[in-house]
């Protein structure tokens, strides 16, 4: 076995070990709570799905948990509950996850468990047909909302041929087409264990954490074939206007920009500085009552009904949005106003002030999003999926404390320049400004 010790938060220290077959253990050993959680990352989810298969890593996520050849889903779900444990699946865009959370007497019970649905799931044909029918209402749902109209036209738009373009459930054409065997074969190609990570926090030691995990896991070899690898299309540069007419109660406007992943294959000094300064300005622009946004476009202009701009952490090339929801009367205005806030940001630097608070909100929003035995997991496992290893976690914060007002600027400049525009809402509003776009 392979091991590191990181120092982190609080004079605790994070084990890295990788077993003889692959798989890496991060463990943290937190005795403040009788509580012991994990999460399992695999390197999978919606970015590795073809087209015509999109949604298949949440069909996998709703039916993983139904059954495996030792249990039925009645079965997994008293020993889950009978003990007042949490076990749960999610599909992101990104990776798949499986969370785990006991308290320390009951850990080594959920995490075998855990890996019996790992290793092997059966994938019920009766809980798939249900799941796949439950997955075609949710887009069905999805239709009648303008924000998810407005996020999906946005993307499409953005990312057009990379996996990125479509929503992480899928479409209703995708998810009828999938299979039992379909999620039978994801299942043979993604679930091995040189392709997982296993973040663990909680009372109980190091030691102890990768002796279980060995136990669990230690014989579960992985195949001799290689896994997939990843090969995404690039994504072209071309902004566009993107229109839905519908009889909404607002008018929903977006504006996207391609901004940088936090680490890719191409990445570059100038990429990483962009990416720490863009998660500033983000929380500067859009982030809570004191952001930007909300201050001149709903408080001093009352425009905006909501307002704010998101910036995920993505494996592949991410985007920066900035959105908000406005009477249909004010869609022109709004806009406007919209996009001369995001444009100040390239026009002139912050002040020193400025920049200092939306630091310290930044890095005080991070430092609380790490609280409990689950964030934390959560948070060493990401950035080790990424690739970026734990030592980002500190990496990132010392990052932040050296952005200048210049270098936000330049970043800004960079990457504020024509945005993708995306507009949802009654037709006399919205036609009126900008003319459809078929994708």
């Amino acid at each position: 076995m392979d091991q590191s010790v990181t120092p982190f938060l609080q004079n605790r220290q994070v084990h890295r070990t990788v077993l003889e077959n692959g798989m890496v253990v991060l463990a943290v050993e937190n005795p403040a709570a009788d509580i012991i959680a994990a999460r399992i990352f695999i390197r999978a989810g919606s970015i590795w799905e073809r087209p015509e298969q999109a949604g298949l890593s949440h069909l996998v996520a709703s039916v993983l948990t139904k059954g495996t050849d030792q249990l039925s889903s009645l079965e997994i779900a008293e020993r889950v509950e009978s003990v007042g444990a949490g076990l749960s699946t999610d599909a992101a865009t990104d990776y798949f996850l499986m969370s785990l959370k006991t308290v320390s007497s009951d850990f080594v019970e959920i995490l075998e468990l855990a890996g019996q649905l790992l290793r092997s799931p059966t994938f019920p044909e009766s809980e798939v047909e249900l799941e796949r029918r439950l997955t075609l209402q949710s887009i069905r749902s999805q239709q009648e909302q303008p924000f998810a109209v407005a996020m999906e036209q946005l993307r499409q738009a953005m990312y057009q041929d990379h996996p990125y373009a479509l929503s992480a459930i899928g479409t209703a054409t995708s998810v009828a087409q999938l299979s039992r065997s379909d999620l039978q074969q994801y299942h043979q190609t993604y679930f091995r264990p040189d392709n997982i990570v296993i973040s663990l926090v909680g009372r109980i030691t190091p030691e102890a954490a990768i002796a279980q995990i060995q136990e669990v896991f230690g014989d579960w070899q992985a195949p001799d074939s290689s896994i997939p690898a990843l090969t995404l299309p690039v994504v072209p540069v071309e902004p566009q206007q993107v229109v839905t007419a519908q009889e909404t109660q607002q008018s929903i406007i977006m504006l996207g920009y391609l901004a940088p992943a936090a680490k890719s294959q191409a990445s570059t000094e100038e990429a990483a500085l962009d990416y720490i300064a863009l998660k500033l300005l983000n929380t500067y622009l859009g982030n809570g009552l004191s952001s930007r946004l909300f201050v001149e476009l709903r408080e001093k202009r009352g425009l905006a009904y909501e307002v704010s701009a998101f910036y995920p952490t993505r494996l592949g090339q991410s985007q920066f949005v900035t959105y908000m929801g406005t009477a249909p009367d004010n869609t022109a205005t709004a806009l406007e106003g919209l996009q001369y806030e995001v444009q100040r940001l390239c026009d002139s630097p912050l002040s020193e002030a400025e920049l200092q608070t939306a630091k310290n909100k930044l890095l005080g929003q991070y430092a609380l999003g790490k609280q409990t035995n689950s964030q934390i997991a959560q948070v060493l496992g990401w950035y080790e999926t990424l690739g970026l290893g734990v030592e980002f976690d500190a990496q990132f914060q010392k990052a932040i404390a050296t952005v200048t007002p210049e270098a936000a600027q330049q970043a800004a400049c960079r990457h504020f320049t024509q945005p993708y525009v995306s507009l949802v809402g009654p037709a006399a509003s919205v036609n009126a400004i900008a003319v459809p776009v078929t994708l």
